[in-house]
Protein backbone atom coordinates (compact mmCIF):
# COMPACT_ATOMS: atom_id res chain seq x y z
CA UNK A 1 0.00 0.00 0.00
CA UNK A 2 1.42 3.35 -1.08
CA UNK A 3 0.77 6.84 0.26
CA UNK A 4 0.48 9.66 -2.31
CA UNK A 5 0.70 13.37 -1.59
CA UNK A 6 -1.10 15.70 -4.00
CA UNK A 7 -0.24 19.40 -4.30
CA UNK A 8 -2.36 21.85 -6.33
CA UNK A 9 -1.44 25.54 -6.77
CA UNK A 10 -2.21 26.25 -10.42
CA UNK A 11 -4.43 29.29 -9.87
CA UNK A 12 -5.99 30.63 -6.66
CA UNK A 13 -6.79 27.49 -4.66
CA UNK A 14 -4.16 25.84 -2.48
CA UNK A 15 -4.94 22.14 -2.32
CA UNK A 16 -3.19 19.40 -0.36
CA UNK A 17 -4.39 15.80 -0.22
CA UNK A 18 -3.14 12.41 0.91
CA UNK A 19 -4.30 9.18 -0.69
CA UNK A 20 -3.54 5.67 0.47
CA UNK A 21 -3.99 3.82 -2.78
CA UNK A 22 -7.59 4.73 -3.73
CA UNK A 23 -8.65 5.95 -0.29
CA UNK A 24 -8.71 9.66 0.54
CA UNK A 25 -6.99 9.92 3.92
CA UNK A 26 -7.15 13.69 4.25
CA UNK A 27 -7.69 16.74 2.04
CA UNK A 28 -7.28 20.45 2.61
CA UNK A 29 -8.36 23.25 0.30
CA UNK A 30 -7.87 26.95 0.89
CA UNK A 31 -9.70 29.23 -1.54
CA UNK A 32 -8.65 32.82 -2.22
CA UNK A 33 -12.09 33.64 -3.63
CA UNK A 34 -12.87 36.42 -1.14
CA UNK A 35 -9.49 38.07 -1.67
CA UNK A 36 -9.79 38.24 -5.46
CA UNK A 37 -13.49 39.14 -5.43
CA UNK A 38 -12.47 42.69 -4.52
CA UNK A 39 -10.69 42.97 -7.88
CA UNK A 40 -13.31 41.11 -9.92
CA UNK A 41 -10.82 38.39 -10.92
CA UNK A 42 -7.63 36.62 -9.95
CA UNK A 43 -4.56 38.83 -9.42
CA UNK A 44 -1.55 36.56 -10.15
CA UNK A 45 0.91 38.22 -7.76
CA UNK A 46 -1.55 38.04 -4.87
CA UNK A 47 -2.38 34.42 -5.69
CA UNK A 48 1.24 33.26 -5.61
CA UNK A 49 1.97 35.15 -2.39
CA UNK A 50 -1.00 33.50 -0.67
CA UNK A 51 0.10 30.06 -1.90
CA UNK A 52 3.53 30.70 -0.41
CA UNK A 53 2.00 31.54 2.96
CA UNK A 54 -0.62 28.77 2.97
CA UNK A 55 1.08 25.67 1.60
CA UNK A 56 3.36 24.81 4.56
CA UNK A 57 0.48 25.34 7.01
CA UNK A 58 -1.92 23.15 5.03
CA UNK A 59 0.76 20.49 4.63
CA UNK A 60 1.39 20.26 8.36
CA UNK A 61 -2.35 20.25 9.13
CA UNK A 62 -2.87 17.43 6.64
CA UNK A 63 -0.10 15.33 8.18
CA UNK A 64 -1.45 15.95 11.68
CA UNK A 65 -5.00 14.93 10.78
CA UNK A 66 -3.70 11.88 8.92
CA UNK A 67 -1.47 10.86 11.85
CA UNK A 68 1.40 10.58 9.39
CA UNK A 69 5.03 11.62 9.48
CA UNK A 70 6.55 13.14 6.31
CA UNK A 71 8.74 10.04 5.95
CA UNK A 72 5.63 7.90 5.43
CA UNK A 73 4.82 9.64 2.15
CA UNK A 74 5.82 7.35 -0.73
CA UNK A 75 5.18 9.54 -3.80
CA UNK A 76 4.87 13.32 -4.24
CA UNK A 77 2.48 14.45 -6.98
CA UNK A 78 2.19 18.10 -8.03
CA UNK A 79 0.38 20.17 -10.66
CA UNK A 80 3.08 21.37 -13.05
CA UNK A 81 0.72 23.22 -15.45
CA UNK A 82 -0.95 24.80 -17.16
CA UNK A 83 -1.74 27.69 -14.85
CA UNK A 84 -0.39 30.93 -13.45
CA UNK A 85 3.39 30.67 -13.53
CA UNK A 86 4.01 32.21 -10.10
CA UNK A 87 1.39 29.99 -8.47
CA UNK A 88 2.72 26.85 -10.15
CA UNK A 89 6.28 27.62 -9.06
CA UNK A 90 5.22 27.75 -5.41
CA UNK A 91 3.68 24.27 -5.50
CA UNK A 92 6.41 22.78 -7.66
CA UNK A 93 9.15 24.24 -5.47
CA UNK A 94 7.51 22.84 -2.34
CA UNK A 95 7.14 19.42 -3.99
CA UNK A 96 10.77 19.36 -5.13
CA UNK A 97 11.95 20.29 -1.64
CA UNK A 98 10.02 17.39 -0.16
CA UNK A 99 11.38 14.95 -2.74
CA UNK A 100 14.96 16.04 -2.11
CA UNK A 101 14.66 15.92 1.68
CA UNK A 102 12.74 12.63 1.80
CA UNK A 103 14.36 10.96 -1.24
CA UNK A 104 10.96 10.27 -2.81
CA UNK A 105 9.86 10.11 -6.46
CA UNK A 106 8.24 13.16 -8.04
CA UNK A 107 5.28 13.00 -10.46
CA UNK A 108 4.38 16.20 -12.27
CA UNK A 109 0.71 16.17 -13.24
CA UNK A 110 -1.06 17.76 -16.17
CA UNK A 111 -3.68 19.85 -14.37
CA UNK A 112 -6.18 19.52 -17.25
CA UNK A 113 -5.98 15.73 -17.41
CA UNK A 114 -6.30 15.60 -13.63
CA UNK A 115 -9.65 17.39 -13.81
CA UNK A 116 -11.05 14.77 -16.17
CA UNK A 117 -9.52 11.88 -14.24
CA UNK A 118 -11.39 13.18 -11.18
CA UNK A 119 -14.41 11.43 -12.71
CA UNK A 120 -12.64 8.16 -11.84
CA UNK A 121 -12.32 8.90 -8.13
CA UNK A 122 -15.78 7.51 -7.39
CA UNK A 123 -16.64 5.76 -10.66
CA UNK A 124 -15.47 2.81 -12.76
CA UNK A 125 -15.41 4.10 -16.33
CA UNK A 126 -15.18 2.20 -19.58
CA UNK A 127 -12.82 3.52 -22.26
CA UNK A 128 -12.42 5.02 -24.78
CA UNK A 129 -14.34 8.02 -23.47
CA UNK A 130 -14.95 11.57 -24.52
CA UNK A 131 -13.67 13.98 -21.90
CA UNK A 132 -14.97 17.54 -21.80
CA UNK A 133 -13.09 20.00 -19.61
CA UNK A 134 -15.07 23.16 -18.83
CA UNK A 135 -13.38 25.56 -16.42
CA UNK A 136 -12.48 29.19 -15.89
CA UNK A 137 -9.37 28.90 -18.03
CA UNK A 138 -10.08 26.02 -20.41
CA UNK A 139 -12.69 24.48 -22.68
CA UNK A 140 -11.37 21.31 -24.32
CA UNK A 141 -12.60 18.02 -25.72
CA UNK A 142 -10.37 14.96 -25.42
CA UNK A 143 -10.68 11.48 -26.75
CA UNK A 144 -9.48 9.56 -23.70
CA UNK A 145 -8.17 6.18 -24.83
CA UNK A 146 -7.30 5.22 -21.26
CA UNK A 147 -6.30 7.09 -18.08
CA UNK A 148 -2.84 7.79 -19.57
CA UNK A 149 -3.52 8.60 -23.24
CA UNK A 150 -5.39 11.85 -23.93
CA UNK A 151 -5.89 13.11 -27.51
CA UNK A 152 -7.03 16.73 -27.81
CA UNK A 153 -9.73 17.00 -30.51
CA UNK A 154 -11.39 20.35 -29.70
CA UNK A 155 -10.56 23.54 -27.82
CA UNK A 156 -11.63 27.14 -27.31
CA UNK A 157 -10.29 29.69 -29.73
CA UNK A 158 -10.71 32.60 -27.30
CA UNK A 159 -12.62 32.78 -24.01
CA UNK A 160 -13.01 29.66 -21.92
CA UNK A 161 -16.56 28.85 -20.90
CA UNK A 162 -15.95 29.73 -17.24
CA UNK A 163 -14.43 33.02 -18.36
CA UNK A 164 -17.60 33.72 -20.37
CA UNK A 165 -19.69 33.11 -17.24
CA UNK A 166 -17.56 35.43 -15.12
CA UNK A 167 -17.47 38.20 -17.72
CA UNK A 168 -21.22 37.99 -18.22
CA UNK A 169 -21.74 38.12 -14.46
CA UNK A 170 -19.56 41.23 -14.32
CA UNK A 171 -21.70 42.87 -17.02
CA UNK A 172 -24.73 42.16 -14.82
CA UNK A 173 -22.96 43.50 -11.70
CA UNK A 174 -23.05 40.08 -10.04
CA UNK A 175 -20.24 39.30 -7.57
CA UNK A 176 -17.12 37.30 -8.48
CA UNK A 177 -16.92 34.41 -9.18
CA UNK A 178 -20.06 34.94 -11.20
CA UNK A 179 -20.70 31.46 -12.59
CA UNK A 180 -22.35 30.13 -9.45
CA UNK A 181 -24.63 33.19 -9.19
CA UNK A 182 -25.72 32.87 -12.82
CA UNK A 183 -26.53 29.20 -12.19
CA UNK A 184 -28.56 30.02 -9.07
CA UNK A 185 -30.54 32.80 -10.75
CA UNK A 186 -31.00 30.74 -13.92
CA UNK A 187 -32.93 28.14 -11.96
CA UNK A 188 -35.55 30.80 -11.08
CA UNK A 189 -36.71 31.41 -14.67
CA UNK A 190 -37.34 29.64 -17.94
CA UNK A 191 -34.86 30.41 -20.73
CA UNK A 192 -35.67 32.32 -23.88
CA UNK A 193 -33.78 30.33 -26.56
CA UNK A 194 -33.94 33.31 -28.92
CA UNK A 195 -32.41 35.85 -26.53
CA UNK A 196 -28.79 35.00 -27.42
CA UNK A 197 -27.29 33.22 -30.45
CA UNK A 198 -25.54 29.88 -30.08
CA UNK A 199 -21.86 30.79 -30.60
CA UNK A 200 -19.61 29.27 -33.26
CA UNK A 201 -21.74 26.28 -34.26
CA UNK A 202 -22.12 27.00 -38.01
CA UNK A 203 -19.14 24.85 -38.90
CA UNK A 204 -18.15 21.20 -38.76
CA UNK A 205 -15.30 21.37 -36.23
CA UNK A 206 -15.10 20.64 -32.50
CA UNK A 207 -13.66 23.99 -31.40
CA UNK A 208 -15.39 26.64 -29.31
CA UNK A 209 -15.61 30.43 -29.35
CA UNK A 210 -17.47 32.33 -26.64
CA UNK A 211 -16.32 35.89 -27.34
CA UNK A 212 -19.27 36.50 -29.67
CA UNK A 213 -21.71 35.40 -26.99
CA UNK A 214 -20.16 37.84 -24.54
CA UNK A 215 -20.64 40.61 -27.11
CA UNK A 216 -24.27 39.57 -27.65
CA UNK A 217 -24.91 39.85 -23.90
CA UNK A 218 -23.24 43.27 -23.81
CA UNK A 219 -25.39 44.53 -26.71
CA UNK A 220 -28.55 43.18 -25.11
CA UNK A 221 -27.79 44.88 -21.80
CA UNK A 222 -26.94 48.16 -23.53
CA UNK A 223 -30.47 48.05 -24.97
CA UNK A 224 -31.94 47.03 -21.62
CA UNK A 225 -29.77 48.76 -18.98
CA UNK A 226 -32.47 48.40 -16.30
CA UNK A 227 -31.68 44.68 -16.04
CA UNK A 228 -28.22 45.31 -14.59
CA UNK A 229 -27.96 45.58 -10.83
CA UNK A 230 -27.33 49.22 -9.92
CA UNK A 231 -24.16 48.26 -8.06
CA UNK A 232 -22.31 45.05 -7.34
CA UNK A 233 -23.50 43.69 -3.96
CA UNK A 234 -21.12 42.09 -1.50
CA UNK A 235 -23.86 39.54 -0.75
CA UNK A 236 -26.55 38.54 -3.23
CA UNK A 237 -30.18 38.47 -2.02
CA UNK A 238 -31.59 35.85 -4.41
CA UNK A 239 -35.22 36.17 -3.29
CA UNK A 240 -35.15 39.94 -3.60
CA UNK A 241 -33.79 39.74 -7.15
CA UNK A 242 -36.45 37.19 -8.06
CA UNK A 243 -39.19 39.60 -6.88
CA UNK A 244 -37.92 42.97 -8.11
CA UNK A 245 -35.83 42.02 -11.17
CA UNK A 246 -37.22 38.81 -12.73
CA UNK A 247 -35.69 39.74 -16.11
CA UNK A 248 -32.24 39.32 -14.58
CA UNK A 249 -33.17 35.72 -13.82
CA UNK A 250 -34.47 35.34 -17.39
CA UNK A 251 -31.17 36.65 -18.81
CA UNK A 252 -29.16 34.24 -16.63
CA UNK A 253 -31.38 31.33 -17.62
CA UNK A 254 -31.11 32.18 -21.33
CA UNK A 255 -27.34 32.59 -21.11
CA UNK A 256 -27.01 29.29 -19.25
CA UNK A 257 -29.17 27.56 -21.87
CA UNK A 258 -27.09 29.03 -24.67
CA UNK A 259 -23.81 27.79 -23.18
CA UNK A 260 -25.17 24.35 -22.28
CA UNK A 261 -26.73 23.87 -25.72
CA UNK A 262 -23.49 24.87 -27.45
CA UNK A 263 -21.43 22.44 -25.36
CA UNK A 264 -23.89 19.62 -26.12
CA UNK A 265 -23.85 20.36 -29.87
CA UNK A 266 -20.07 20.13 -29.98
CA UNK A 267 -19.88 16.98 -27.86
CA UNK A 268 -22.61 15.32 -29.92
CA UNK A 269 -20.63 16.22 -33.03
CA UNK A 270 -17.58 14.55 -31.43
CA UNK A 271 -19.65 11.43 -30.76
CA UNK A 272 -20.65 11.22 -34.42
CA UNK A 273 -17.00 11.48 -35.44
CA UNK A 274 -15.85 8.88 -32.89
CA UNK A 275 -18.14 5.85 -33.07
CA UNK A 276 -16.24 3.77 -30.50
CA UNK A 277 -16.96 5.98 -27.47
CA UNK A 278 -18.25 4.12 -24.42
CA UNK A 279 -18.52 6.89 -21.81
CA UNK A 280 -18.75 10.67 -21.36
CA UNK A 281 -16.63 12.45 -18.73
CA UNK A 282 -17.48 16.07 -17.90
CA UNK A 283 -15.16 17.91 -15.51
CA UNK A 284 -13.86 21.30 -14.37
CA UNK A 285 -15.40 24.09 -12.32
CA UNK A 286 -18.27 24.69 -14.76
CA UNK A 287 -19.21 21.00 -14.50
CA UNK A 288 -20.81 21.92 -11.16
CA UNK A 289 -23.42 23.96 -13.07
CA UNK A 290 -26.78 22.28 -12.49
CA UNK A 291 -28.33 23.10 -15.87
CA UNK A 292 -25.26 21.97 -17.81
CA UNK A 293 -25.33 18.68 -15.89
CA UNK A 294 -28.96 18.09 -16.86
CA UNK A 295 -28.27 18.80 -20.53
CA UNK A 296 -25.46 16.25 -20.59
CA UNK A 297 -27.49 13.60 -18.80
CA UNK A 298 -30.07 14.05 -21.58
CA UNK A 299 -27.32 13.65 -24.20
CA UNK A 300 -26.19 10.44 -22.51
CA UNK A 301 -29.72 9.05 -22.60
CA UNK A 302 -30.02 9.91 -26.30
CA UNK A 303 -26.92 7.85 -27.13
CA UNK A 304 -27.33 5.24 -24.36
CA UNK A 305 -24.00 6.26 -22.85
CA UNK A 306 -23.13 6.71 -19.18
CA UNK A 307 -22.26 10.29 -18.21
CA UNK A 308 -19.80 10.87 -15.38
CA UNK A 309 -19.11 14.00 -13.38
CA UNK A 310 -16.75 14.35 -10.44
CA UNK A 311 -18.32 15.01 -7.08
CA UNK A 312 -18.92 18.78 -6.96
CA UNK A 313 -16.13 19.23 -4.41
CA UNK A 314 -13.71 17.77 -6.97
CA UNK A 315 -14.91 20.03 -9.83
CA UNK A 316 -12.89 22.97 -8.55
CA UNK A 317 -9.08 22.81 -8.37
CA UNK A 318 -8.09 20.44 -5.57
CA UNK A 319 -5.26 18.29 -4.27
CA UNK A 320 -7.21 15.02 -4.47
CA UNK A 321 -7.37 15.05 -8.26
CA UNK A 322 -3.62 15.73 -8.46
CA UNK A 323 -2.83 12.87 -6.08
CA UNK A 324 -5.18 10.55 -7.97
CA UNK A 325 -3.77 11.42 -11.41
CA UNK A 326 -0.22 11.11 -10.05
CA UNK A 327 -1.03 7.72 -8.58
CA UNK A 328 -2.22 6.46 -11.99
CA UNK A 329 0.97 7.71 -13.64
CA UNK A 330 3.23 6.24 -10.96
CA UNK A 331 1.49 2.86 -11.06
CA UNK A 332 2.14 2.80 -14.80
CA UNK A 333 5.83 3.50 -14.25
CA UNK A 334 5.99 7.25 -14.94
CA UNK A 335 7.95 9.70 -12.78
CA UNK A 336 9.81 12.97 -13.31
CA UNK A 337 13.31 14.04 -12.60
CA UNK A 338 13.75 16.85 -10.11
CA UNK A 339 14.47 19.42 -12.84
CA UNK A 340 10.99 19.52 -14.44
CA UNK A 341 9.65 22.97 -15.29
CA UNK A 342 6.34 24.62 -14.55
CA UNK A 343 4.27 25.19 -17.70
CA UNK A 344 2.14 28.36 -17.88
CA UNK A 345 -1.28 28.59 -19.47
CA UNK A 346 -1.17 28.67 -23.26
CA UNK A 347 1.75 26.27 -23.63
CA UNK A 348 1.41 22.52 -24.22
CA UNK A 349 2.35 20.15 -21.42
CA UNK A 350 5.03 17.72 -22.65
CA UNK A 351 4.81 14.03 -21.82
CA UNK A 352 8.39 14.08 -20.56
CA UNK A 353 8.26 11.36 -17.92
CA UNK A 354 11.05 8.98 -17.05
CA UNK A 355 9.79 5.44 -17.57
CA UNK A 356 10.64 3.09 -14.74
CA UNK A 357 9.67 -0.48 -14.03
CA UNK A 358 5.88 -0.85 -13.98
CA UNK A 359 4.70 -0.36 -10.40
CA UNK A 360 1.29 -2.04 -10.64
Amino acid sequence: MSIYLGIETSCDETGIAILQDDNIICEKLLSQEDIHAIFGGVVPEIASRNHLESIPILFMETLKESSLAPEEIDVVCVARGPGLMGSLLVGLGFAKGLCLSLDRPLVGVNHLHAHILACLIENKIEFPALGLLISGGHTQIYKVQDPIEFNLIGKTLDDAVGEAFDKTAKLLNLPYPGGKYIDTLANLANPDPKMFPLPYIDNDNLDFSFSGLKTAVLNFLNNHPEIRLKKMPTKLDIEQIKDINPMLCKVCSSFNHCVAKTLVIKLERALKKNKDIKSLMIAGGVAANSIIRNYFFDLGKKYSLPVYFPDKRFCTDNGVMIAYAGKILYENGYIHTIDIDAIPRGKPIPFDYLKIKNKS
